[in-house]
């Protein structure tokens, strides 16, 4: 187990609909990184931004980013996670990929799809959600409209960390920087938020905010409105003793949801 989990978020501007340019983009932060650091996280669909025309740009399980993300995890002895469209037979999804180091793949479909953009029209949902162990560290991930779902996220498998990956505009940003805090604090675990920046296909802006936080709600790290790599160290030492301390999780309610 790590006592100290070190994460590394890549806060971008992503080219539209441009895979080949995103990866050769990406790999300049990636020289650079922190040599400390165990996991770094990427924004959502960060191969093409928030395209609702999976058609021409959609990997594969066996396609170029996974390869790629496998390359640099065991390169630089880091885990990379981060969304991509895959497609999976018919069926296109906003995938979340969890890579370690040893090539071990691991993915969350997104359940939640953001229908004013027309994401259920061209994605198919997630069925499940899914817990990763990771050096002793349970990571919990979403894809950017499920932090609006509570109940989606709420801490009923003692996870560590609640991770989010997203394309969350400018306009709407006030709700971001308050749920991505609510989530630390209701669910008693480290909330990291991964968000980009720049103009989309669509025109929208995006202006980061990438923010990790305790599970009171401190701020660890916070992204202002420029491409950056945020660090944080999160203590197991640190998350145990509060919840000892404010056992608040102990007074959850009882609820099944239908998946």
């Amino acid at each position: 187990m790590t006592e100290n989990l070190n994460i590394a978020l890549v806060q971008t501007h992503l080219a539209w609909e441009n895979p080949v340019q995103n990866r050769s983009h990406l790999e300049q932060f990636f020289t650079d990184l922190n040599t400390e650091t165990d996991i770094i996280l990427l924004p959502e669909m960060f191969t093409t931004g928030f395209t609702m025309q999976p058609e021409p740009v959609a990997d594969t399980m066996h396609g170029t980013t996974v390869s790629w993300m496998k390359e640099w995890a065991a390169k630089k002895e880091v885990a990379i996670g981060g969304s991509v469209i895959i497609q999976d037979g018919e069926s296109y999804y906003n995938r979340f990929l969890f890579v370690t180091p040893a090539g071990d793949v691991h993915y969350y479909d997104k359940r939640h799809r953001f229908m004013m953009a027309g994401e259920g029209n061209h994605y198919t949902a997630g069925k499940l959600p899914i817990l990763l162990d990771y050096k002793g560290w349970k990571l919990f991930p979403q894809i950017c409209y499920d932090l609006r779902f509570p109940v989606y996220s709420r801490n009923t498998q003692e996870y560590d960390v609640l991770i989010y990956v997203a394309n969350w505009p400018k306009t709407r940003i006030a709700a971001w920087d308050t749920l991505l805090k609510a989530r630390a604090i209701e669910n008693m675990s480290y909330c990291v938020g991964v968000n980009r920046i720049g103009l989309d296909g669509n025109n929208l802006e995006y202006i980061g905010h990438s923010a990790v936080y305790d599970l009171l709600g401190n701020t660890l790290a916070f992204g202002a409105e420029k491409e950056t790599i945020l660090y944080a160290s999160l203590s197991k030492k640190d998350l145990n003793k509060t919840r000892a301390k404010l056992p608040f999780l102990e007074d959850r309610d009882n609820f099944e949801l239908d998946y």
